[in-house]
């Protein structure tokens, strides 16, 4: 989607695995730099992109006001950058909470499961639980209502294989991190950013913000 937009773009990311994906899906395109590094020693010059963004990865690294920094030092002033976190449930009421509590300790056991057996019970929980929540909310929006208060209802218009490779993300990643609106709001803004904007709509929290 970005790469016929944009004069040459940089993807980076610390997973061979993740880069050799990315080099399949965008195969004959020539304007396209792939990057085996971690955020913390991003190989362009400083102040020379004209926008940047990371979307679903900074909530998994240990020191994420860190990584918002070394991105700020690569952007131009002005640059926007586009970010997703997790979010801390901030703006959920206390049984959806209550759920993600219940999924967070089956997180913290299937991530510790060997690495073949982590992606044999992701792909299940993809397909057992992802899917059909899923499609719940699909079926509660065509016949108007709000999908909002069903878990997952983000995923009502999105792909199995969307579902699955969340479901892998989510579940068999060790370290995670959640913040609060305000708290990446303060991170954007001690980073150097400013006019920082965020979207009232799923997923929470995505924000940008210019380079001062």
């Amino acid at each position: 989607m970005v790469a016929p937009k944009v004069h040459h773009l940089h993807l980076l990311d610390a997973s061979a695995d993740a880069l050799a994906v990315a080099r399949q899906n965008l195969a004959g395109t020539p304007n396209v730099s792939f990057h085996l590094a971690s955020v913390n020693d991003i190989p362009v010059e400083d102040n020379s992109l004209e926008f940047a963004f990371s979307l679903g990865v900074l909530h998994h690294v240990p020191d994420t006001m860190a990584a918002i920094r070394a991105i700020a030092a690569k952007l131009k002033p002005g640059a926007p950058f586009l970010i997703y976190l997790y979010y801390a449930l901030d703006n959920r009421p206390w049984w959806y909470r209550a759920i993600w509590r219940l999924s967070n300790l089956f997180r913290l056991m299937i991530s510790s499961l060997p690495p073949r057996l982590r992606l044999i019970v992701s792909q299940i929980i993809a397909v057992a639980v992802y899917w059909p929540l899923a499609r719940l909310s699909a079926l509660v929006e065509r016949a108007g209502y709000s999908p909002a208060a069903i878990p997952l209802e983000s995923y009502r218009d999105r792909k199995l294989y969307v579902m699955r490779t969340d479901a892998y993300d989510r579940f068999c990643t060790r370290l995670e991190q959640r913040f609060t609106r305000q708290q990446i709001e303060q991170m954007l803004t001690s980073a150097g950013f400013g006019q920082i904007r965020f979207s009232d709509q799923v997923p929470y929290w995505c924000a940008v913000g210019k380079k001062r």
